[in-house]
């Protein structure tokens, strides 16, 4: 693998400043925009074949150097470059439960630009494990107590999304693109189908709207509400349960309520105003109906199925 020269260092243009991350006895000066991080080409070389290359591409004699270890000027923002050093030399660094989306953001970019493999790997480890590509793996995450590995904040949906996308992550933008919807009033669906993060063909109203209309189909998760071949024969109160599925059904479409994966903890509620043969059909169509939408969720934001959906890392 070839590698460019290291780039000069140019002091006449910035104000230097020394990072937390300076090793005395480091080989090796990195240097982004004006903050220097001095580390070991050995630490660099064994995660990256990248930094292997450069370590052994010949540099100008006249190459600036700090206490004879040379300067290697990176295109990279300081604050990715410090988190990707110190996942480098902290051991528990990645071992912590939560992590804030910038770091990993930063270990996914770095990590494909300069070959970081291992690091690459954990970070999008855990960008997949908050965007799950199966059904299971989504209930799962939905109950389990501490299961969330990235810190979460106003914006994170769409924050999250967008790494995705600028790192062809493609395995995560289904539930990531349905999640920025759910975190989202109606009006600002309209809003964000301007937006530059909606880059994949994806009219962010367009497809609010048809998540809204296909859970209502027959045969999908909320199917049920709109159409009602029941009360079974041994249905015990034919009028209430009707009665109980028309409040159901006018409440979602008040509220504009997404909710194609309707858990069965939320099913449950309705238990105490349906009969136990309506409650039964109840929950049986809406166990099939959000395996359908599942299923179909790829094709609302123009994706491939879920079987074709890759990373392209």
């Amino acid at each position: 693998m070839s590698s460019p020269p290291v780039k000069r260092q140019r002091t006449e243009d910035v104000s230097i400043t020394r990072s937390t991350v300076w090793y005395r006895d480091g080989s090796v000066i990195l240097q982004a925009t004006n903050i220097q991080f001095r580390v070991h080409w050995g630490v660099l070389s064994q995660h990256s074949s990248f930094f292997r290359a450069l370590e052994d591409f010949p540099q100008p004699s006249d190459q600036p150097t700090i206490d004879g270890s040379p300067i290697v000027e990176l295109p990279d923002s300081a604050a990715d470059i410090e988190h990707l050093l110190t996942a480098l030399y902290d051991p528990t660094f990645l071992s912590q439960t939560t992590l804030a989306l910038a770091v990993v953001g930063a270990l996914i970019r770095l990590g494909r630009k300069y070959d970081f493999k291992n690091l690459l790997d954990s970070a999008v480890a855990r960008l997949t494990s908050h965007n799950p590509a199966t059904l299971a793996e989504y209930d799962a995450l939905n109950v389990k107590s501490g299961s969330m590995r990235i810190m979460t904040y106003p914006g994170y949906s769409l924050d999250l999304l967008t790494l995705a996308q600028e790192n062809n992550i493609g395995l995560v933008l289904p539930l990531a693109y349905y999640r920025t919807l759910r975190c989202s009033t109606p009006t600002e669906w309209v809003k964000q189908s301007h937006f530059c993060h909606w880059r994949i063909s994806v009219d962010a109203s367009m497809a609010a709207k048809k998540l809204a209309t296909k859970q209502f189909q027959p045969g999908y998760t909320l199917g049920w509400l709109r159409e009602w071949p029941y009360p079974p024969a041994d249905c015990d109160s034919p009028k209430k349960c009707n009665a109980t599925r028309k409040h159901v059904f006018y409440s979602f479409l008040d509220a504009n309520r997404l909710k194609p994966f309707l858990e069965a903890s939320q099913i449950e509620i309705w238990k105490g105003f349906l009969c136990v043969a309506c409650y039964q059909h109840v929950f049986e169509s809406v166990t099939a109906g959000r395996q359908k939408m599942w299923e179909e969720l790829p094709a609302i934001f123009d994706l491939p199925p879920w079987h074709e959906v890759k990373n392209d890392l």
